[in-house]
């Protein structure tokens, strides 16, 4: 979470980023903490937080592949 919050002022706890993985709209009112949840922290971590906190692999990609859509980044998972 540190990474994710790091840069911003306005704090995400581990729960309200699982409800940005699992809401396009939520990710997309905190581009930047999800930018840098997916682009700044190695896949594997995010595999583990994801299912640390019972989101699939595949809601997990799916919310990469769609964030990536949105920001026109590219993110390893998204690929």
């Amino acid at each position: 979470m540190a990474t994710v919050n790091a840069p911003h002022s306005k704090q995400l706890s581990a729960q309200e980023l699982v409800r940005c993985l699992l809401d396009p709209g939520a990710a997309k009112a905190v581009p930047g903490h999800m930018s840098a949840f997916f682009g700044e922290v190695k896949p594997h971590l995010q595999l583990d937080f994801a299912r640390h906190f019972n989101v699939t692999d595949q809601e997990l990609v799916a919310a990469a592949k769609s964030f990536a859509a949105y920001s026109g980044q590219f993110y390893p998972l998204a690929a």
